[in-house]
């Protein structure tokens, strides 16, 4: 058996940056930017107004000051010409500033008396002028690689941006395997269960940024497993879930051998996840996972989601790790890595007695994975741990 930092590595050599391709805007939400970005234009484009109010010069702006207003400005609506002394535009959140006014006074401190105006008592000292450029100036880039975000789209639209260069979906073909196996919302036999973790996975792929195709089950013969190969012939990555032990049926790696499959590694010390394999098939990377649903699942998380990451333009890293203390103490660990269902409340990470990887109702109540180190001492309540986001 191979550690979990050496099989990472193996993925990492099998997959690759995929190619670039052009969308719209609209269409870019959650993509990964693989080109740089740059403003068109300065944001504001003018000095603005941060407040609805009265535009006057910042030096005649007392208590019991008057001013005659001779006009007003509204987003969207300069006011023409400039601001005199003694004279003063009613304006409005957003429009620009005209020439003679460095200080809008907010209207909740005017009196206002027909076209003239009195300053109240009590004035505070902002400005109220959001300054040209403020925001960002034309040039100013947004860089990649950077998983766009609603906030970044914004961003993007406010620098007149109307497409932009990100990296292509990766393709990812999922083959679940197993004559145990019927689709949801099937009549499961007597001695059969609902395939469960390759939606599980599909959900998982397509919040990465990847695309999920569900192949039909194939069944555990040469003759489905060589099929469901086929059908998988143009993904970016082939996933297969089960199948992958040792066992008189499990036929995965055999298959794939015989298909000419070039094997990176077979087993690896980690708990849930033992019987995992990877390597290059059809000069496609495959990863082969365990059956049982939670071992799919975490495996998911510690290897297809840092591979799909690499597919698109990030730097090829495990998945973070946080830390926290734990609520009650734990055991020690054995010989394999155990990433060990739980939930952080409160700060503090409380680890679930039940670890069995056939338990998807206490992975779903798990929001981390807590990380055992390999022979991992007892450990006290209060001492901090790794852990990992789910």
């Amino acid at each position: 058996m191979i550690s979990v930092d050496e099989a990472l590595a193996h993925i990492f050599a099998l997959v690759g940056p995929l190619e670039r391709e052009m969308v719209p805007l609209r269409q870019a939400a959650g993509r990964v930017l693989a080109a740089p970005v740059a403003a068109t234009r300065d944001q504001p484009p003018f000095p603005a107004s941060a407040m609805d109010g009265y535009g006057v010069a910042a030096e005649a702006a007392t208590p019991g000051a008057r001013f005659r207003v001779i006009g007003e400005a509204a987003a969207g609506s300069v006011f023409p010409g400039s601001v005199g002394p003694g004279e003063t535009i009613r304006i409005f959140t957003g429009a620009p500033v005209p020439g003679g006014v460095d200080r809008i006074i907010i209207q909740e401190d005017v009196t206002r008396h027909g076209d003239t105006i009195v300053l109240k008592d009590g004035l505070d000292d902002a400005l109220y002028i959001r300054p040209a450029g403020a925001d960002f100036r034309a040039g100013e880039t947004i860089d990649p690689p950077r998983r766009l975000a609603p906030s970044d789209i914004a961003l993007l639209a406010a620098m007149n941006v109307a497409e932009v260069t990100v990296a292509r979906k990766p393709d990812v073909m999922l083959i679940a395997t197993g004559d145990e196996l019927v689709m949801p919302g099937e009549t499961p036999g007597p001695d059969q269960i609902v395939a469960s973790n390759i939606f599980g996975l599909a959900a998982m792929i397509e919040g990465a940024g990847g695309i999920a195709r569900i192949l039909p089950i194939a069944r555990d013969n040469a003759a489905a497993l060589t099929t469901a190969f086929d059908l998988a012939a143009g993904a970016d990555l082939v996933v297969t879930i089960g199948g992958a032990s040792v066992g008189d049926h499990d036929l995965v790696g055999q298959v794939a051998a015989d298909r000419g499959m070039e094997r990176a590694f077979y087993r690896i010390a980690m708990r849930p996840g033992k019987p995992l394999m990877a390597g290059r098939l059809d000069g496609v990377p495959m990863i082969g996972l365990p059956g049982n649903p939670v071992s799919a699942m975490v495996c998911g998380s510690i290897f297809i989601l840092p591979a799909l990451r690499a597919m698109q333009g990030f730097p090829p890293a495990p998945t973070p790790r946080l830390t926290a203390p734990l609520a009650a103490p734990l055991g020690p660990n054995g010989p394999r890595e155990h990433y060990m269902r739980a939930r952080l409340d409160g700060g503090a990470l409380t680890v679930f007695d039940r670890q069995d990887s056939a338990l998807l109702s206490v992975l779903s109540a798990a929001n981390v994975l807590v990380v055992r180190p390999v022979r991992d001492g007892p450990r006290k309540a209060g001492e901090v741990m790794e852990y990992i986001p789910i």
